[in-house]
């Protein structure tokens, strides 16, 4: 086998996420003085831990957000979740083949456990994730892109880094693998694959993954 791991990111590789966590961060960021589109929050925000929003507004603007800010921003993502998140198309035949195969995978997420556990109860792919293997930046320090979390996953689950394939979509997800030291296959639903630079390869349909990958 290729692989002794595959550590999927959540958000927009397992649940199809981004567009509605990303128009509610824009929009939640734009009502409290801050001016974000749907765009920049993709750019700057996609893929990251909320820690680089209060970092980024800081940053640029000397402004602390509201100390309720992450409740409010989980509330209403989570809300929306419950109402429309859909499993990412192939997810559930690409595990199906994994489990076929006898090889080990995980999940390392920028999300908290509970927006993850949100996610996988609305999509069932909480019968696939068990919480032994469901990973978040909660768990580490740093988030992405700083590799952390994934070398945490790889430990925890018992893998060399270099023995292990992360499946990423967005630009921050792709520089911490590759600064963990692992191979990433980068999927190009929301990012094209000149923006994923460092993965080894990319893929625009789930159904192109096991082959790369098995």
């Amino acid at each position: 086998m290729k692989y002794d791991l595959v550590i999927f990111d959540n958000d927009g590789v397992l649940v199809d996420s981004e567009p509605v966590a990303n128009a509610i961060l824009a929009a939640y960021l734009t009502e409290l003085g801050h001016p974000t589109s749907y765009e920049d929050s993709l750019r700057d925000y996609m893929g990251a831990a909320v820690h680089r929003v209060h970092d980024l507004v800081l940053e640029r603007t000397g402004q602390r957000l509201p100390e309720d800010f992450d409740e409010t921003l989980h509330a209403r993502t989570f809300a929306a979740f419950e109402r429309e998140l859909e499993v990412v198309g192939g997810v559930t035949e690409v595990l199906e083949k994994l489990v076929a195969t006898q090889v080990p995978y995980c999940v390392a997420s920028s999300g908290s456990h509970e927006r993850i556990r949100v996610g996988h109860h609305r999509t069932g792919l909480d019968l696939w994730f068990h919480r032994e293997i469901v990973f978040s930046a909660q768990d580490v320090g740093r988030g992405k892109p700083a590799p952390d979390l994934f070398l945490h996953a790889a430990e925890r689950m018992g893998v060399a880094p270099e023995r292990c394939a992360v499946v990423e979509d967005s630009v921050l997800g792709v520089r911490a693998a590759v600064a963990a030291g692992m191979d990433v296959y980068g999927y190009t639903a929301m990012n094209p694959a000149a923006k994923l630079a460092g993965a080894k390869r990319c893929f625009g349909a789930m159904e192109e993954l096991p082959a790369l990958l098995i």
